[in-house]
């Protein structure tokens, strides 16, 4: 029986270990953050409106353009990665794949800077 209890410490070690470092990130921003918070703290930021406001207010079609555009790019990178890692193994019929996926996502960012999709006045 003490063998088979033994074999669990290191599973009980991380629990116990887990558990601390999520109670003491529960418990940190209680203890560290600020209390009195100011207007400054209070507005709006990084969405450019109101955080509580009316929920049919107008919203700029620019905010979900730069999420579209952040997806699109996101997603290449997360192509690139593996690609990157299996190079050797996919040859030239991989390379060539990935040139025509990049040169086809390369046209859409030309054409979008064209169009002045990211330009933001």
């Amino acid at each position: 029986m003490q063998d088979l209890l033994m074999d669990y410490l290191p599973i009980v070690i991380f629990i116990g270990v887990a558990l601390v470092i999520g109670l003491a990130l529960l418990i940190a921003p209680f203890l560290v953050a600020y209390q009195q918070p100011d207007p400054e703290k209070l507005s709006a930021y990084e969405c450019g409106f109101a955080a509580f406001d009316d929920a049919r207010m107008k919203f700029d079609v620019r905010f979900y353009l730069v999420a579209i555009l952040f997806i699109i790019f996101d997603l290449e990178v997360a192509f690139l990665f593996p690609w990157a890692v299996a190079f050797k193994e996919v040859g030239w019929f991989g390379f060539w794949s990935m040139m025509i996926f990049l040169g086809v996502l390369t046209i859409g960012f030309i054409y979008e800077w064209r169009k002045g999709a990211l330009e933001w006045d």
